[in-house]
């Protein structure tokens, strides 16, 4: 009885993270099934906590569930385990050992959506990054498995980073309606932008140098975070570098045209995310 409550749980998060992964549901199904049942539940983990933030509520309700969910994860961790998502993510947590350290951060870095909406500069947008994005990445390759220890815990935190600072980018004008900018107020200032360029989308010379600005970087960091790819077992190399190929091909798009954000989302079709998985899978097989 217990096993089949497992199992479901399971299938609950598979089908959350097919319903919702988007992009990283192409990696997924790159790995073998038992890492792959686990990346569901921490990806359904994360994604419940996350909607909680984006969901249309007044800010005391979400407050409020925030904190429901943080007590769920505290029973989780303590063995006590409510509901599908938790059930499958304390099985995950002791299969793979994952450092419980790293959910608490996520949460940390989720709940800074609800009392921060500029970042003053780059190291405090760090900070937001790595809580939301880089533990993830941290959960991840504990599940895949990896050599070199720190090194590679270290490129999975860059590659995190990468991925969320192309997020910024890419959903720019979503943000500018909820009145968040994540671009750093001090960048902004630098570059004579004004958050009225930002807020109504408007592409004037100094917001394109701005978004140039960005790329640039998000790309230092996908140098870092792809040094994490060979340190990795051979299909979960193939899940990262999709997700990775995915997310990099986001930002060629936003460098070709860095004006497009300002007024509209940037993505990538099905059939080109299909692709890239195969092209990355082949990879990897051959490596």
């Amino acid at each position: 009885m217990v096993e089949g409550s497992l199992q479901a749980a399971y299938r609950y998060c598979q089908e959350l993270a097919r319903r919702e992964a988007r992009n990283f549901y192409y990696g997924f199904v790159l790995l073998p099934p038992e890492k792959r049942r686990a990346i569901y539940a921490v990806y359904a983990f994360a994604r419940r906590c996350d909607d909680i933030t984006d969901d249309n509520l007044e800010p005391e309700e979400k407050v409020r569930r925030l904190a429901e969910y943080r007590r769920s994860l505290g029973q989780c961790l303590g063995g006590h385990p409510s509901g599908p998502v938790f059930l499958a993510l304390r099985d995950t947590i002791l299969r793979f050992r994952i450092p419980a350290e790293y959910f608490w951060q996520l949460m940390d870095g989720v709940e800074m959506d609800l009392t921060v909406r500029r970042y003053p500069n780059f190291a405090e947008l760090r900070r937001y990054c790595y809580g939301v994005a880089s533990t993830v990445g941290l959960i991840c390759i504990e599940v895949f498995g990896y050599r070199e220890g720190e090194q590679a815990r270290q490129h999975a935190e860059d590659l995190g980073i990468a991925l969320q600072l192309t997020n910024i980018l890419r959903d720019i004008r979503e943000d500018a309606e909820r009145d968040r900018i994540y671009i750093p107020q001090d960048e902004m200032e630098r570059f004579g932008c004004s958050e009225t360029e930002i807020l109504e989308g408007i592409a004037s010379e100094a917001s394109v140098r701005l978004m140039r600005f960005q790329v640039e970087r998000a790309r230092e960091y996908f140098e870092q975070g792809r040094r994490l790819l060979p340190l990795l077992p051979r299909r979960s190399r193939a899940c990262t570098a999709v997700l990775q190929g995915i997310y990099s091909r986001i930002l060629e798009r936003i460098e070709a045209q860095p004006s497009t954000v300002l007024r509209e989302r940037v993505s990538l079709s099905g059939g080109q995310k299909l692709a890239l998985a195969g092209r990355e899978l082949v990879r990897s097989l051959m490596a």
